[in-house]
């Protein structure tokens, strides 16, 4: 007569016992799982440099609506100039934190962003370019976007925890190739994004690599336009500058100044 209650009783014990264990698996199993790093590579993290030998550098603000999309920590965005003519167009973006309930910087490349302002994609090879900077090699994709008459060959990447991602910020890639117009009835080119398996993938590599979406991170674009010179010589532009502009930095020590410098932390820095 009793035995029933008693295994009913033991049962929802051990429910409950599994439900605890589940929610302890699920909350420690990403801090576990996405820690892995190359010990080879060491640590890095970049400073930008306004002032660039032979280049003068001029501040182009950041809109409120790509701020609020970004919700970065530390913002850098402008152009330098060379005697010649020769332009360079940067931006960096940064959190020193990890933010969970954030989808991240990433989600942001000129892919997706560009395209949505009328920019299309012009056919290029290769389609990433690795390029060596202070002693590691920063994996940057690498496309020429069109509109209105103007070229401009540009890189994007990305640091995570310190480290070159190991897998390629593509995600929006095969829906930039079909947008058709800013005109479209998928203006924001939302639904053809969710078609393209790509952009699922990278969340994917991010698992099996063992390495985060999440956590400190530092965005970087860089572009130049393609008046007068080729491809080539913008990849040569490009690949020289970008050791230029970015400098080894301490993350700790950028990380304690950007906190001192405004209540919460949070500073657009030109």
């Amino acid at each position: 007569m009793f035995l029933p209650k008693a295994i009913k009783a033991k049962a929802v014990v051990l429910s409950a016992a599994g439900f605890s264990m589940s929610v302890l698996l699920v909350w420690f199993f990403p801090k576990f799982w996405f820690a892995r790093s190359d010990p080879a590579q060491g640590y890095f993290w970049l400073s930008e440099q306004t002032n660039v030998a032979g280049w003068r550098y001029t501040h182009q603000p950041v809109s409120r609506t790509a701020e609020a999309f970004l919700v970065a920590d530390h913002l850098v965005s402008g152009e330098f100039t060379k005697e010649d003519g020769t332009r360079v167009r940067v931006f960096s973006a940064k959190r020193y934190s990890s933010r969970e309930n954030e989808i991240g910087l990433f989600s942001h490349t000129p892919d997706r962003c560009w395209t949505a302002v009328g920019w299309k994609l012009e056919p290029a090879a290769p389609d990433v370019a690795e390029v060596p900077v202070h002693g590691i090699h920063l994996r940057f994709e690498r496309r020429i976007f069109t509109a209105g008459g103007q070229r401009e060959l540009l890189y994007f990447g990305a640091l995570v925890g310190g480290q070159p991602l190991p897998y390629r910020l593509d995600q929006f890639l095969s829906s930039a190739q079909r947008v058709e117009s800013p005109a479209s009835a998928d203006k924001t080119g939302t639904l053809t994004r969710l078609r393209q398996g790509r952009m699922w993938g990278w969340i994917w590599e991010s698992f099996v690599n063992r390495r985060p979406l999440i956590g400190p991170q530092q965005y970087l674009r860089i572009s130049v336009p393609l008046k007068g010179i080729t491809a080539d010589r913008g990849d040569e532009v490009l690949r020289d500058f970008l050791s230029r502009w970015l400098l080894p930095a301490d993350y700790s020590r950028e990380l304690r100044q950007q906190q001192t410098r405004l209540p919460g932390g949070t500073s657009a820095i030109p």
